[in-house]
């Protein structure tokens, strides 16, 4: 082995340990992209180039995985809500909040599906930021409902469930910013108290006819000739 991969960085971890850490992050953001969150490990062990050993030494579990390749989208999302309480507007910080979120499912393919499919909970330390986030975005809705902006009926599954049809979109037309836009435009007017009086962003280039569905998906779905 070569000198220089025995070389430690001040916290003590080997140059070659923190190369081959960083390739199973990089090849687990595709992987994820490509085939979901749920994908082999030895999927991703084989995209990075290392043995699965080597994977399962520095992520010892899938959840360890997931929230190490997205942990500086979860890490921007946290400042999103910190600087969302912190906005003098309850609704400015409620929208930047959301549209900070939307972008990062629109911007990182897999991470759409590891934010909705309640991001794994499998440490306490984990279980407790969550809740924390929890409680502080509660504190944002209340905030944004005493102003009048936000709709007194809002209620958090509301946000899941948006988030949940932005993931399909961006998943299924994940080059189409325009259209990404649009529903997030429209989502928030959903969610504003009174009339929707604001211009919604460009339309985008769509129709019914060219939806991304797959014929045989379909075919699926329809109840057998009896």
């Amino acid at each position: 082995m070569a000198e220089s991969s025995w070389i430690t960085a001040q916290d003590g971890v080997r140059a070659d340990a923190r190369r081959n850490r960083e390739r199973v992050l990089v090849a687990a953001r595709a992987v994820f992209a490509e085939h979901g969150i749920d994908a082999p490990m030895a999927t991703v062990a084989r995209r990075a180039g290392v043995g699965v050993a080597t994977l399962y030494r520095h992520f010892p579990t899938r959840d360890a995985l997931v929230r190490g390749a997205f942990a500086q989208q979860m890490e921007i999302c946290a400042r999103a809500l910190t600087e969302a309480l912190a906005a003098p507007d309850p609704w400015q910080g409620f929208q930047h909040l959301v549209e900070t979120v939307c972008a990062l499912q629109r911007e990182e393919r897999g991470f759409p599906a590891a934010f909705v499919a309640a991001f794994p909970d499998s440490t306490s330390e984990h279980a407790q930021s969550r809740r924390r986030a929890e409680r502080e975005f509660m504190t944002l809705v209340r905030r944004a409902q005493a102003s009048g902006a936000l709709r007194a009926d809002f209620h958090p599954s509301d946000l899941a469930v948006a988030l949940l049809a932005h993931c399909g979109l961006v998943t299924a037309l994940p080059g189409d910013g325009a259209a990404s836009r649009r529903l997030v435009a429209y989502l928030l007017q959903s969610f504003r108290a009174g009339a929707a009086d604001e211009p919604l962003p460009p339309p985008a280039a769509l129709t019914l006819r060219s939806l991304p569905i797959a014929a045989d998906s379909l075919q699926g779905r329809r109840s057998p000739r009896t």
